[in-house]
């Protein structure tokens, strides 16, 4: 079984909880992704949060905020669920599909953030097709997040 630093994305791009949700938002669009690790700053990379697509769409323009005045924090989750890199994949896998998440933060033995994994990743370096199919179908459920 592989290790959780050989399948996931190494230094995604992050934010900060001061950040604007524009700014965010921006960055999703320009890294073609759905969500943004939220760090305390760029020396310690310890995780605070994570902003997703969706945090967006409900809690910015469902709720007719502006984006240009509202910060990060006042948005993102707080209590996030990571792995650490030299995890199985399976264990993060296995978590991923219990709490039907997209994305998980990647730690190393200092607490600090080094990679995410995401659907994309197990799809595309797991040469598993059925575990695969199994991880995006309990993750897609009727109330994924």
């Amino acid at each position: 079984m592989k290790k959780c630093h050989e399948v996931m994305t190494k230094a995604p791009v992050c934010c900060l909880p001061s950040d604007m949700v524009a700014k965010a938002a921006g960055l999703m669009k320009s890294e073609n992704i759905g969500s943004l690790p939220v760090i305390e700053n760029e020396q310690t990379k310890k995780l605070v949060g994570i902003v997703t697509d969706r945090d967006l769409a409900l809690k910015i323009i469902a709720e007719g905020r502006d984006a240009k005045s509202t910060q990060v924090e006042a948005v993102m989750t707080r209590k996030v669920l990571t792995c650490r890199a030299e995890d199985d994949l399976q264990k993060a896998l296995d978590v991923m599909s219990e709490h039907q998440l997209r994305r998980l933060p990647v730690m190393d033995s200092d607490n600090k953030m080094v990679g995410i994994i995401a659907q994309a990743d197990v799809a595309t370096r797991v040469n598993q097709p059925e575990k695969t199919a199994e991880m995006v179908k309990e993750i897609s459920q009727a109330n994924a997040k």
